[in-house]
C-alpha cells in the first residue's frame, strides 16, 4: 500500500494511529583503506509475529514474547485486553464483543483443562498467543467468536535460566510475585524446560447500587446500598515440559500443567430506605475463602515416515476442583442479627483426552489430513445454603450431582496451492456431545437429564495474493460453527434468589433461576473476508468483515410461575432456544514503525511504534423486540490504540496502551432490559536495561477507570437495579535476572 494510501486511511479513521516495535538487524562492513573492492553488505531482519501471520494458510494472528513480556503482567488477562478485538470482563474472554461461551480457549491445540482461568496463567510460561476468527476441522467448533490457543513454554536450544522477581500494589497492601525459568537441552536428545510462578493479590474496590422494585408485600420499594469489596490469596503454577528427539523425524513430548490457590473474599454494604419498609438487613458483612487446583498432563508423538506422510498421536489426564464456604451476616439498623447464611460447596473434575491426525502429501499441490478425537469428563458436585440453621430448600439442598460429557470428533482436511496467486484449504468436521447427569433427589430440583448434540462443521478458506510476487492478502472463510449448553445451563436445579424468602414471592429484578435440560446447541453460519498489507518495514494494515448468522440463540428468559419451591408464585429466569439472530461487524488494525506509518512527519530511525484498532459491531436478536435487540454484552464499537518508544540515549523503552468502550443498552427479553456502563483503561510501562543481564520494570494497570457496571430495568415499570463497582489501578515493579 502506497504511503498516501496508508495516510489517508489513517486520517479518515483516527484509531489507526499507534503500534508494535519491529526492528531490522543489519551488518555493514566498511572496506579498509587499501582494499579497493567493496565487500558484501548483508542486511538480515529477524521473522516477527507479523511475518508468521502472512504465512499462515488461514487467518491468524500471533503474539510471541515481546508481547507477552511488554508490560510485565503476572496474569495472561492483562495481555489479552490489550489485543485487537478482545477484551476480558469478570475473566471471561471475549472475541467480537460475545461472551466467553462463544470463544474457545485451547491450551496447546486441546481444550483447557475444567476450571481454567486466564488469571490464572503467568505469560511467563506462554510461547506465544494464536489468535483465529474462524473455525478449522482439525479443532473445535465451538467458536462462533473465534478461538484462542495458548501455546506453553517449549524446551529451549541453548541454556535458558530465567529469574523474575517484583511488588505489585493496589491499595492497602502490596504483593510480590516471583518466576523462575530453567531450561536445556541435554544428551540423548533430551530437552526440558521448567517454569515456575509464585504470585499474589490483594485490592479492594468500592460499590454503589440502587434498585426500585417491591418489598415481599409488594409494596412499592427504593433502596439505596454502599459498601466494598476486598479479594486477597496467593497461588503457583507450574507447566514442565520433557521433548525427547528419538530420531531425525521421531519427537515423543510430556507436558505437565499444574496450578493451585488459595482465595479470601470479604465485603461489607450499607442499606438505606428512600421509600417504603426496610429490608430484613441493612448492615451486611460477607466472607468467601476457598482453594483452587487443576492438574494435566499431555503426551504426544510425532513421526515423519518420510517426505510425505506424518503421524500425530495425543493422550491426556487431567484432574481439578474447588472448594468455597461462604457467609453472609444481616443485621438491622440497630447492629442486631436478623440473618445468617452459609453456602458451602466443592466439585472435583476428571478428564482424559486421546487423538489423532495422518497428514499426507499428494502430489505438489495437496496436503491431506484426517484425524479423529475422543474426551470425556467427569464433574462431581455438591452445594448446600444453610439459613438461620435450616435448609434453604429441604430435600435439595447438600444433595450431590454428577455430570459426564463424552466428546467425540473425527475430520479431514486438505490444503491446497492452487497456484502462485491462489491456495486454499477445505475441511469438514463432525462432533458429537453427550451429557448425562444423575443426582440422589427426584422431583423438585432433580439433576437427572440426558443430552445429545451433534453437529457437521463444513470450512472453506481462501487466500488471494494481488501480486504473486507482493505481500499482501486477501483473506476469505465460510465456516460453520457452533456453542453447546453447558452443565450449568441443562441442570434442572433452582438457584434461589436470597433476597427475598420462598415463603413468599420475589420481583422481576431479583428472580429465581432455573436450568433447562431441553436446550439444543446454537448453530452459526459464518462468512469473513480481510484485507492485510505487510508494509516493507515490518508494518501491518489489515481490513475486515465478518457476518454470523445464528440459529437456536440460547437467552435467559423471564416469567412469573407457579414452582415447586414455593407456595406463591415466583419470578424465574430460564434459558431457552430462540429462533436465530445475525451479527456483523468491521474489523481495522494498523500497526508499524512512525517513520514507516508517516514518513513526512518521523525520520526512518525514529524507534517509536505506534498500533491502533477498531472495531465496529452489530447484531440483532429475531425473537426479541426492539431497540437494542442486540446479542448478550455485545458493546457497538471497542477501540484500542497505543505507543512504544526506545530513548536512543538511555537504555530505557517506555510505551502504553489503551482501551476505550462505549455504554450500551440490550434488551433481553419482552420484559427486561440490561444497560452496561462506558469503560476505559489505561496500561502503561518503563523498562531500564540495566546490562547485559538485567533489567527493570515499572507497570501501572488500569488507569482512569470510570465506574464499572449494570442498570437492570422492567419494561413498562420504573422498577430497576443498578449496581456500580469502582475499580482500582493496579502498579508493579519488576526485575528480570538473565543468568
Amino acid at each position: 500500500m502506497k504511503s498516501p494510501a496508508l495516510a489517508s486511511l489513517l486520517l479518515l479513521c483516527p484509531a489507526l494511529v499507534l503500534a508494535q516495535q519491529e526492528v531490522d538487524r543489519a551488518a555493514n562492513n566498511s572496506p579498509s583503506p587499501g582494499n579497493q573492492q567493496l565487500e558484501r553488505v548483508s542486511v538480515t531482519r529477524q521473522q516477527t509475529d507479523t511475518d508468521l501471520r502472512r504465512r499462515e494458510p488461514v487467518a491468524k494472528q500471533l503474539y510471541g514474547r515481546e508481547e507477552l513480556d511488554k508490560y510485565g503482567d503476572t496474569q495472561l488477562s492483562d495481555v489479552l485486553k490489550r489485543l485487537p478485538g478482545i477484551n476480558v470482563s469478570g475473566g471471561q474472554l471475549r472475541m467480537r464483543g460475545l461472551g466467553g461461551a462463544y470463544t474457545q480457549i485451547l491450551v496447546n491445540g486441546e481444550p483447557a483443562p475444567p476450571g481454567f482461568s486466564l488469571d490464572n496463567l503467568n505469560p511467563a510460561q506462554v510461547e506465544r498467543l494464536e489468535v483465529s476468527k474462524a473455525p478449522t476441522a482439525d479443532q473445535s467448533a465451538q467458536a462462533i467468536a473465534g478461538t484462542l490457543n495458548i501455546i506453553l513454554k517449549d524446551a529451549p536450544r541453548v541454556v535458558q535460566k530465567d529469574l523474575r522477581v517484583g511488588v505489585a500494589y493496589a491499595n492497602e497492601k502490596p504483593v510480590v510475585n516471583a518466576g523462575f525459568t530453567y531450561g536445556d537441552r541435554v544428551v540423548g536428545g533430551l530437552g526440558f524446560v521448567l517454569p515456575i510462578s509464585l504470585y499474589q493479590w490483594h485490592y479492594r474496590s468500592d460499590a454503589d447500587g440502587e434498585r426500585l422494585g417491591r418489598d415481599a408485600g409488594g409494596q412499592p420499594q427504593h433502596l439505596a446500598n454502599t459498601g466494598f469489596d476486598r479479594g486477597f490469596g496467593r497461588g503457583i503454577n507450574l507447566s514442565p515440559r520433557l521433548n525427547w528427539k528419538m530420531a531425525d523425524d521421531e519427537t515423543l513430548t510430556l507436558q505437565g500443567f499444574f496450578v493451585d490457590n488459595r482465595f479470601h473474599n470479604e465485603g461489607g454494604n450499607t442499606t438505606t430506605v428512600l421509600l417504603g419498609s426496610a429490608p430484613s438487613s441493612v448492615l451486611d458483612t460477607t466472607r468467601n475463602q476457598g482453594t483452587f487446583a487443576a492438574q494435566r498432563v499431555n503426551l504426544q508423538y510425532n513421526n515423519r515416515f518420510n517426505e510425505d506422510r506424518r503421524v500425530e498421536l495425543r493422550a491426556g489426564a487431567g484432574s481439578g476442583g474447588a472448594d468455597f464456604d461462604y457467609n453472609f451476616f444481616g443485621r438491622d439498623k440497630d447492629g442486631n442479627p436478623t440473618v445468617t447464611r452459609e453456602t458451602t460447596g466443592r466439585n472435583r473434575n476428571h478428564n482424559a483426552t486421546l487423538s489423532g491426525k495422518y497428514s499426507q502429501y499428494a502430489g505438489e499441490a495437496h496436503t491431506l489430513a484426517a484425524g479423529g478425537e475422543l474426551e470425556r469428563k467427569v464433574r462431581d458436585e455438591n452445594r448446600r445454603t444453610v439459613e438461620n440453621g435450616h435448609d434453604l430448600l429441604p430435600g435439595i439442598e447438600g444433595q450431590p450431582f454428577d455430570a459426564t460429557i463424552t466428546r467425540s470428533a473425527v475430520f479431514a482436511q486438505d490444503e491446497w496451492e492452487i497456484n502462485p496467486q491462489w491456495s486454499a484449504y477445505f475441511g469438514v468436521r463432525h462432533e458429537q456431545i453427550k451429557t448425562d447427569s444423575k443426582g440422589s433427589q427426584d422431583g423438585v430440583g432433580s439433576s437427572d437429564f440426558s443430552s445429545i448434540s451433534k453437529v457437521t462443521t463444513p470450512v472453506l478458506h481462501l487466500n488471494f495474493k494481488p501480486d504473486p510476487k507482493g505481500r499482501d492478502l486477501v483473506r476469505a472463510s465460510l465456516t460453520r460453527s457452533y456453542k453447546a449448553p453447558d452443565v450449568q445451563q441443562l441442570i434442572n436445579r433452582p438457584t434461589i434468589n436470597t433476597s427475598y424468602p420462598v415463603s413468599g414471592p420475589n420481583t422481576q429484578t431479583a428472580p429465581d433461576r432455573v436450568g433447562n435440560p431441553m436446550l439444543k446447541p446454537e448453530l452459526a453460519t459464518g462468512l469473513d473476508v480481510a484485507y492485510e498489507s505487510y508494509l516493507p518495514a515490518g508494518g501491518l494494515v489489515s481490513v475486515g468483515v465478518f457476518h454470523r448468522r445464528i440459529t437456536g440463540l440460547m437467552r435467559n428468559s423471564l416469567a412469573l410461575e407457579t414452582v415447586a419451591w414455593s407456595t406463591q408464585q415466583r419470578w424465574v429466569s430460564k434459558p431457552i432456544n430462540l429462533s436465530k439472530a445475525t451479527t456483523d461487524g468491521l474489523e481495522l488494525e494498523v500497526k508499524g514503525r512512525a517513520g514507516e506509518l508517516f514518513p513526512s512527519l518521523f525520520e526512518p530511525t525514529t524507534a517509536l511504534s505506534l498500533r491502533a484498532s477498531l472495531n465496529l459491531y452489530r447484531s440483532k436478536v429475531a425473537d426479541i423486540p426492539g431497540p437494542d435487540n442486540r446479542l448478550e454484552g455485545q458493546q457497538p464499537w471497542q477501540f484500542n490504540f497505543g505507543a512504544d518508544y526506545r530513548l536512543k540515549s538511555l537504555p530505557l523503552s517506555m510505551g502504553f496502551s489503551a482501551q476505550i468502550a462505549p455504554r450500551f443498552d440490550v434488551t433481553q427479553s419482552a420484559l427486561q432490559s440490561q444497560q452496561t456502563l462506558a469503560s476505559r483503561s489505561l496500561d502503561a510501562f518503563g523498562a531500564w536495561q540495566l546490562g547485559r543481564q538485567d533489567s527493570l520494570r515499572l507497570s501501572a494497570n488500569g488507569l482512569l477507570q470510570p465506574k464499572q457496571g449494570t442498570l437492570v430495568a422492567i419494561t413498562g415499570l420504573a422498577d430497576f437495579n443498578l449496581n456500580e463497582r469502582k475499580p482500582v489501578p493496579w502498579w508493579a515493579l519488576n526485575w528480570e535476572h538473565k543468568f
